[in-house]
């Protein structure tokens, strides 16, 4: 699989990115711009949906659940979803090339995680719908002759799929591979920041078979638009979500009155614990990999550090040291971090960054904005920042920053560092360090999150659950779990 190169254009350049409503490419009433967060060039314009574009893509959904794809086998379904995954390793430089020009994430990143990760998905929910297995139970009844009761796995229906810019196609292709599995059909809305590698999947589908209507693309943003239509929309049966909290609570209103089947996975202000007793250097790098990676954005990174106290300055001043060592730069600057993005996300992580020292926190190393000299002052770069001195009732230690930051703080005991970290109305993700196997086990289940990682972070498979509580998400992703989410179960009771 060859990678992109700097000299390799943008592959969707100059193009107007349609959507996609029932096997055809269509132009929609109007169109917004995609514009690089390295730059601030602008990469192409992006075809927006209206409510009338909406309602056609559910209409053409609905008409393919009702057509062949409605009778197609697992096995059938799963066939098709592993071409999917060979279509998307045969253009992998293309996708490599529209995710970084999306969001400025590294060379190394879109290319080990994001893309094989999207491919891999397709895979993955093929081999689990294949193994699923269902329910059969024999019972007696008073003539003696009993009866048999067994179940099916239907589809749900149209299930509207919202994904956000931070993982774009990871987190695409981690629902809509599920859905059709389980033989939905779909109306995908990508994040108006990034619509790059939807429009490319959309190809893909096209070129590989997959029926029309099965796969629907609408492009736009939320309220007043493609969003706001799609999941308030009557003949949409649920909808799988990723992306803020306050998004999340505007959807669920929008749901309500037809009561549709809810997958949220929502913000996070995730804890990272690390005790006196812990691998210094695996501690030390797995944090900077925790609050660092992908400038930040990623829901799962830690804002809040909290270290025992007699490991405390040691810690701070070598995560410190770390963290100003990063290298910031483009995508095949072999930088450590790239931009936000966007320059408006930008301006709300500065404004975070103003708020720490007027609540009095300490900036130990950032709490700005590089300057290169070059074209990339043009686009959305900001300093990785540590703070400390905080509050704990802070606005910066409750609410999420969603950018290259965190928080540190001491903690005298175990009990002092688990409440630390369940006091807040998040509860995503916790990462532990500590050598002592008892503890570990221990706090790992104090934690009032859907995951915690024991001495490493963002290591996934794909089999478990993932999901988080309170603030963070209703219900639960990933292997058998999505399965369940995107079927309706029935059972068939037959007299013998």
């Amino acid at each position: 699989m060859r990678l992109p190169t700097p000299s390799d254009s943008y592959p969707l350049q100059g193009a107007r990115l349609p959507c996609l409503v029932g096997g055809q490419f269509v132009p929609g009433a109007a169109s917004f711009d995609n514009v690089s967060p390295v730059d601030g060039r602008v990469l192409c314009s992006v075809a927006e949906a209206d409510a009338a574009l909406v309602d056609r893509a559910v209409q053409a959904a609905r008409a393919a659940l009702r057509g062949p794809w409605g009778r197609t086998s697992t096995a059938e379904r799963c066939a098709l979803l592993r071409k999917v995954a060979d279509g998307i390793e045969r253009r992998f430089g293309a996708f490599v090339a529209a995710e970084i020009a999306d969001t400025g994430k590294t060379l190394g990143q879109a290319s080990t995680l994001d893309i094989p990760r999207g491919a891999a998905n397709f895979r993955a929910y093929a081999d689990l719908a294949l193994a699923r297995a269902s329910e059969c139970y024999e019972m007696a009844t008073a003539d003696g002759r009993g009866a048999l009761n067994y179940s099916l796995h239907k589809p749900v229906g149209v299930v509207a799929v919202i994904v956000p810019w931070n993982l774009p196609f990871l987190l695409l292709t981690w629902k809509v591979a599920p859905a059709l599995a389980c033989g939905n059909v779909v109306v995908v809305k990508p994040s108006e920041e990034t619509p790059s590698s939807a429009a490319l999947l959309a190809e893909v589908m096209q070129e590989v078979g997959v029926p029309p209507g099965v796969f629907n693309l609408v492009h736009g943003f939320g309220p007043g638009s493609a969003g706001e239509a799609l999941v308030s929309h009557p003949d949409v049966g649920a909808i799988a979500f990723t992306g803020e909290s306050a998004t999340g609570a505007a959807i669920m209103k929008s749901a309500a009155d037809s009561v549709k089947a809810l997958s949220f996975e929502l913000g996070g202000k995730n804890a990272s614990l690390v005790f006196a007793d812990a691998d210094f250097e695996a501690a030390l790098a797995g944090t900077l990999r925790s609050v660092f990676s992908n400038c930040g954005q990623v829901c799962l990174c830690s804002e809040r550090v909290y270290v025992e106290r007699p490991l405390f300055e040691r810690f701070v001043a070598a995560l410190t040291t770390r963290a100003r060592a990063l290298k910031i730069g483009g995508p095949y600057d072999g930088a450590d971090l790239g931009p936000l993005i966007s320059r408006a996300h930008r301006d709300k992580v500065l404004s975070y960054y103003r708020l720490a020292r007027a609540e009095e926190g300490e900036i130990l190393c950032g709490g700005g904005v590089p300057q290169f000299g070059d074209e990339r002052d043009r686009g959305a770069f900001i300093e990785p920042t540590i703070v400390r001195g905080l509050r704990e009732d802070a606005r910066c230690v409750r609410e999420e920053i969603f950018g290259p930051v965190c928080h540190v703080a001491p903690f005298d005991s175990e009990d002092e560092a688990v409440q630390l970290a369940n006091d807040t109305r998040y509860g995503l993700a916790a990462a532990v360090w500590t050598s002592n196997l008892q503890r570990a086990h221990r706090v790992a289940r104090a934690m009032e999150v859907g995951i915690v990682w024991v001495n490493d972070w963002f290591l996934r498979d794909l089999r478990t659950p993932f999901g988080g509580v309170k603030l963070s998400g209703i219900g639960r992703e990933g292997g058998m779990h999505s399965l369940a989410f995107f079927s309706e179960p029935m059972n068939i009771c037959v007299k013998l």
